[in-house]
């Protein structure tokens, strides 16, 4: 074991495996704050590099490129109200209002130390207990998955502020979207309207950059012609990385440390994602805060919970991708095509013959949060520069940068059209007060829920059987308690 450790710290602390680990940092960072690029993409974009490079080496670009992108959609989320990653969602309900009171740089370096502490943790996860982490994952069937999937629906009602029926309402469209396409039980098609395009489905990523990149350039093209309002706030001061004070983290360290296990913990289930983190985690925190009427008032609570958690989901998502040889979302099964193009071949077999360049990925990632850390920190006096560059002038850029981000992903021009479409609802649907968070939410997990249930059913005699899974039955009780807290704590306050 000492052996391999010390192999694992020469390979990753070589020269130039330090370089490209800060390089894929520094660049997932930028692909991160970009409306429409995330960190799935600068990773799928550097693989071609790491053709010729040592694997850990190659390997330590890409967890940097996924360590940086995530971080990185804070900063659009903050500043712009549009989350540069899917698992930045959350962020922009908090950060956004913040910017507008003159906090920006305390919710910019709020969001850097919990992404850096939320990677460390799923860092330590992921050295410390990945396989018991990942045996975890590995009993995971149909039922749990399907149970995890209506344990995230019903934070819908959580996360709609204003209107608990407006936000089931949308979510209830978002789950109707995730109908779309070949029904993978009878093969029929489903709402297509004869379109081969829709056969597959709607893919996340053009959804999500319309409904909440195109829906507020509209809706700030109504103001067209002047200064970003989040620059006449701020007076046009320049913005510095102000960290929260230590007595603020020590009394947030429950919301800290259960984003971090959440995060952690939802990463590890393939397919769950960053964004499904940060919605877990924000709900979570909402009711340890003993000031939940605050959150998307601009809470640094709601910004801690998000930021910890989607950092967290990395080295979690990690697990599975390398212990099992399952991604634990997109950006992990590009990471995949990374370690085939390496000669590596993921699963129990890498741990086993390759331990040496496993310890060397373990400390690239290391490397990678602390890069994110301080270059992030000092890169926020050039982030915040775009609140001084006048709307007019910023709609057509973000709208270009959708365009490339939606057009990117499969070089298709029906997802730009797909975006736009989007784009439209998601005006229309913040107007009337409807929201966008739910409708994205039951995008992700209708899909889910329905192909898990079904699969299921077709695997067991019936649906009964879901009751002999202790961990689906606990993920459903789960559930149910998060839709009835409300009400308790309500009805025992009124006691009081």
């Amino acid at each position: 074991m000492l052996t391999n450790l010390l192999a694992g710290f020469s390979y990753a602390l070589n020269p130039s495996a330090l370089l490209f680990t800060i390089v894929g940092t520094i660049l997932g960072i930028i692909f991160g704050a970009l409306p429409g690029l995330t960190s799935t993409m600068a990773v799928a974009l550097l693989i071609p590099l790491t053709y010729s490079l040592e694997p850990v080496a190659g390997m330590g670009m890409l967890v940097g490129a996924f360590c940086g992108g995530t971080a990185g959609g804070s900063v659009s989320a903050t500043l712009l109200k549009i989350p540069g990653t899917p698992s930045a969602i959350c962020t922009t309900f908090d950060a956004h209002p913040m910017a507008m009171q003159g906090k920006a740089g305390l919710a910019l370096g709020t969001s850097v130390i919990c992404s850096f502490i939320g990677g460390i943790f799923s860092l330590a996860a992921l050295v410390l207990i990945a396989p018991q982490l990942a045996s975890v994952a590995l009993q995971f069937g149909p039922f749990e998955y399907f149970s995890l999937a209506i344990l995230g629906l019903t934070i819908i009602a959580s996360i709609s502020s204003k209107s608990m029926i407006k936000g089931v309402i949308s979510g209830c469209i978002g789950v109707f979207v995730a109908f779309i396409g070949v029904d993978t039980v009878t093969g029929m098609n489903r709402l297509t309207f004869g379109s081969v395009n829709l056969t597959g489905g709607l893919q996340l990523l053009p959804v999500l950059i319309g409904l909440f990149a195109v829906s507020q350039a509209l809706i700030d093209a109504e103001n067209f012609g002047g200064t970003v309002e989040e620059g006449e706030v701020l007076g046009g001061n320049k913005i510095k990385a102000e960290f929260p004070k230590l007595k603020q983290m020590l009394e947030n360290w429950k919301i800290i440390l259960s984003s971090s296990v959440l995060g952690c913990l939802i990463g590890i289930l393939p397919g769950a994602g960053g964004s499904i983190a940060s919605f877990v985690a924000y709900d979570a925190a909402k009711h340890i805060s003993k000031t939940p009427e605050e959150f998307g008032k601009g809470n640094i609570q709601g910004v801690m919970a998000s930021e910890t958690s989607n950092n967290a989901m990395t080295g979690g998502a990690m697990v599975p991708m390398m212990a099992l040889g399952i991604p634990g979302d997109t950006c992990t099964a590009v990471m995949m095509g990374g370690l085939t193009i390496q000669g590596l071949r993921t699963g129990p077999m890498l741990f086993q013959s390759n331990m040496d360049t496993v310890y060397g990925i373990f400390i690239a990632l290391f490397i990678a949060n602390v890069a994110m850390l301080v270059f992030q920190t000092f890169g926020i006096r050039i982030f915040v520069k775009i609140l001084k560059v006048p709307r007019y002038m910023l709609i057509p850029f973000v709208m270009v940068l959708c365009t490339l981000g939606s057009y990117g992903l499969s070089k298709n021009l029906f997802d730009v059209g797909v975006m736009l479409f989007f784009g439209v609802i998601g005006y229309f649907s913040t107007k009337l007060g409807y929201g966008t968070a739910p409708m994205v939410l039951g995008f992700i997990l209708g899909g889910m829920a329905e192909k898990q249930l079904r699969s299921a059913t077709t695997m067991y005699d019936s649906a009964m059987a879901l009751f002999a899974r202790p961990i689906a039955c606990i993920l459903l009780a789960a559930a149910i308690i998060l839709v009835f807290f409300p009400y308790i704590k309500k009805a025992l306050n009124t006691k009081k």
